[in-house]
């Protein structure tokens, strides 16, 4: 164990409940919720605002390099700030989810984006949440966790999550872009989504956070005895 806590792993395609156990774990155990998901999306809205095309590589990689980007911690899990402006609820929308994703596939973002993570996990104290955190960002993690869903039920889940936010959104749209999410993640080149080496593998079609968060508690204790 870590001088300051674990470092604790929570993989899984979209939708499979990663952030929603993540926040409710982190609370729990008084440890930071490192949203990887929003580093993506945050490049993805400022390489949008600053109009930079999605096939140019090389200035993805520079931005991802340089940008300034906090994740503070709120009573709901995360603020994030790009160049000291919340973008919390901006980087929530379809088209940046979509956005992400592509910019997610760009090796040097991935690069430029594990460095900040490895350099926030080292310490310990820390639920890392994504699709690659103990495969490829930290596959010397304390334990790792990995969420998995029916495409369906993760499609009705975000569909529910953007109605909430007051989107107009159809299931059938959400379900095939999913779909193609999964595939763009499994088969990207650099960091593909797997079950990491080790992973407890939860399905979560079936069950309520609460139960997932009991389950995974439960792990903790049984391996640390905590």
């Amino acid at each position: 164990m870590r001088p300051k806590g674990l470092l604790i792993t929570i993989d899984g395609p979209a939708g499979a409940g990663k952030s929603t156990i993540a926040k409710k774990l982190a609370a729990q155990l008084g440890y930071l919720y490192l949203d990887t998901g929003a580093m993506y999306r945050s490049v993805a809205l400022a390489a949008k605002r600053k109009g930079i095309p999605l096939e140019n590589e090389e200035a993805l990689e520079q931005l991802a390099r340089e940008i300034n980007l906090e994740l503070k911690a709120s009573s709901n899990g995360v603020w994030v700030f790009l160049e000291g402006k919340d973008v919390s609820r901006d980087i929530r929308t379809p088209e940046i989810d979509h956005l992400s994703s592509v910019v997610a596939q760009v090796p040097g973002v991935r690069t430029a984006l594990s460095t900040k993570q490895k350099e926030i996990g080292k310490k310990g104290g820390v639920v890392a949440e994504g699709r690659d955190m103990g495969s490829f960002v930290f596959p010397d993690a304390d334990i790792k966790f990995f969420l998995t869903a029916s495409p369906e039920v993760r499609a009705k889940r975000r569909l529910f999550q953007l109605e909430k936010q007051g989107l107009r959104v159809d299931y059938q749209k959400i379900l095939e872009e999913i779909l193609a999410r999964d595939e763009r993640d499994q088969k990207r080149k650099i960091a593909p989504l797997i079950i990491p080496k080790g992973a407890v593998v939860i399905d979560t079609s079936n069950k309520k956070p609460e139960e997932v968060l009991e389950i995974i508690l439960r792990q903790i204790k049984e391996k640390f005895y905590v």
